[in-house]
């Protein structure tokens, strides 16, 4: 009996070792750790949806879901309503061939990695320009914190401008024909969308995402993509394409050799000067507002308010993103249809909120509306930790201002608003 005892023990230290072993394993972590954790947060968001969350900002200045801006929303809520702006020129520019492809650059996947769209989008864009790094090189740089849940375009931008002799340019407002001409002079785009994915309860549900233009072909409707979590020479549809993008206010970012500068900004026309690039983005916007409705109406007005931030007109975007949660609010509590994720991606709201004094609403969106949406107890998103702390500490409240801006940094190491902000505090991480 005892001998028995013996090897029966024996037998399991043995298999305890391999099994720990395994677990240690980097390739069995990446593969069965990631299906073990997607199991948990599937059964934390069924138990906690994320879709019946309600978006609105507590104040009183909230509109009716139904009382949407009239068609001067523009000159109401302008950065400068009164300044003299110069015509704008009708830009010129040669004919492009109806079907154009460059040679696809070395492509990455992002599957088996924790929210790897960025490094793998940056990585191909770069390595059409004869970086030789990988995506995991990327991704120690703008996502040290491997969970990271979304990496910004600026983030990628500052990336690529440290590569010798590469510069980048990220422009807002964009269309088809500047991809496309973009595209057939020599330069793949990288552009932001918010396609839908099925997430790991097999939901269709929308999310962002990155992906690499380098062809279209007019006569058959679409782009040619390196989409890294579908495949390489992805033919991206354009009908699905331009809502996808809508969602991101038609970002682009373009890479290019220093030298070529002047090239791109020629190619880009009216869009070469960064502010008159946001007031077109503007005006496109407040367009769309009254030619979609739905959740496409919640994106147009959406970007209406980001485009205010960016011509640093808080008050006019903070009024633009009350009436986009209204519209929000109104829509069906539906995963397949609610954004739900898109302060993660998109911090326009904490910008216009906390510039116009409006702290509790910046306390609200960024814990009810973004880190607590998060269902897998990583709540890795060190912008919204970051905006919560800088409103706590407006209103006094010290402490757990300073644990924010803490968390902050343990999501993303060295993130500079972060440091700065415990700096201000008199604490030196």
């Amino acid at each position: 009996m005892q001998k028995r005892i013996i090897i029966a023990f024996a037998i399991l230290s043995v298999l305890a070792i391999i099994a720990y072993a395994l677990i240690l394993n980097p390739t069995i972590q990446e593969k069965v750790g990631w299906h073990l954790n997607a199991w948990m947060i599937r059964a934390r968001t069924w138990l906690n949806p994320p879709e019946q969350v309600a978006f609105s900002a507590d104040t009183d200045a909230t509109p009716d879901p139904d009382t949407l801006p009239s068609p001067n929303i523009a000159s109401e809520f302008a950065a400068t309503p009164d300044a003299e702006i110069t015509p704008q020129a009708i830009a010129t520019f040669a004919p492009i061939p109806a079907e154009f492809k460059l040679e696809a650059p070395t492509y990455f996947s992002q599957h088996y990695r924790q929210n790897f769209c960025g490094p793998a989008n940056i990585a191909m864009l770069l390595s059409y320009w004869g970086w030789e790094g990988t995506h995991d090189q990327a991704a120690s740089v703008i996502k040290p914190y491997k969970n990271d849940k979304n990496v910004m375009p600026y983030e990628m931008a500052q990336f690529a401008n440290q590569v010798p002799g590469i510069s980048t340019i990220i422009r807002v407002g964009g269309d088809f024909e500047t991809l496309k001409r973009l595209i057939a002079n020599g330069y793949p785009v990288l552009i932001e969308k918010g396609p839908q994915f099925r997430d790991i309860h097999f939901h269709w549900t929308w999310m962002g995402h990155y992906q690499v233009l380098t062809g279209y072909n007019d006569a058959e409707g679409y782009f040619i993509a390196q989409d890294s979590y579908i495949e390489a020479n992805y033919k991206q549809d354009y009908d699905a394409l331009l809502g996808e993008w809508r969602s991101f206010n038609y970002l682009y970012l373009v890479a290019f050799p220093d030298e070529e500068r002047n090239d791109v900004l020629n190619l880009l026309g009216p869009d070469a000067d960064e502010e008159r690039n946001f007031r077109n983005a503007l005006q496109k916007a407040q367009d769309e507002i009254y030619q979609v409705d739905g959740v496409e109406r919640f994106f147009a007005l959406f970007n209406y308010g980001t485009n205010l931030v960016s011509l640093r007109d808080y008050e006019g975007a903070a009024k633009a993103y009350d009436q986009a949660f209204a519209v929000y609010d109104a829509l069906p509590q539906d995963i397949t249809v609610r954004p739900y994720r898109i302060l993660w991606y998109q911090t326009g709201p904490f910008y216009a909120y906390y510039y116009t004094g409006r702290y509790v609403d910046v306390i609200k969106l960024a814990s009810e509306n973004s880190i607590k949406m998060v269902r897998d107890d990583e709540p890795a998103l060190e912008e919204s930790f970051y905006w919560r702390g800088a409103a706590k500490i407006a209103l006094g409240i010290r402490e757990t201002g300073i644990e924010d801006f803490q968390t902050c940094l343990e999501y993303h190491p060295g993130f500079k608003p972060c440091v700065d902000a415990l700096q201000e505090q008199g604490i030196f991480p």
